[in-house]
């Protein structure tokens, strides 16, 4: 999701509730304690030098459950963020703490925002010799199985 998106639908709803992958809710006393952009410049094991940007929103939260984040809170801080970090339209990134920061992607399913798994991947697989057999042989137990990566249930 880019940062218009959550905008767009963040000025349609009364309250916010965003999901974990595995169903459970953050409760409803969370802050979003940072919305900033993460710049990445890296080189891939290929030795293609690459660049990209993330909108980053740290969502945090602690025992004040007297103060709920509203909506037309959470776009008042965005775009306040826009303004003084220029920000662009990029996807957004959420951390969450768990047994240790987690960052997942973000969607949305009716009223709710989902956090959504992230996976590491090999960028350049032509040139780091990933066997196209072992690139296979994941879609063939995907379609085995019935289950897919990052589906929850491998």
């Amino acid at each position: 999701m880019r940062l218009t998106e959550i905008k767009r639908h963040l000025k349609g709803m009364e309250t916010i509730a965003f999901e974990l992958p595995d169903g459970n809710l953050v409760p409803r006393h969370f802050h979003v304690t940072e919305v900033g952009k993460i710049d990445k410049h890296f080189i891939d094991c290929g030795g293609t030098v690459r660049k990209e940007s993330v909108i980053n929103f740290q969502l945090y939260e602690a025992n004040d459950y007297d103060h709920r984040l509203h909506p037309e809170k959470l776009v008042h801080i965005i775009e306040l963020s826009e303004k003084i970090l220029s920000l662009e339209d990029h996807e957004i990134e959420v951390e969450y703490q768990g047994e240790t920061i987690g960052k997942y992607g973000l969607d949305i399913q009716g009223d709710r925002f989902l956090l959504t798994t992230k996976h590491t991947d090999c960028l350049a697989k032509d040139d780091c010799g990933i066997p196209k057999q072992a690139k296979s042989m994941v879609n063939l137990v995907t379609t085995e199985s019935g289950c897919s990566p990052g589906g929850g249930c491998c």
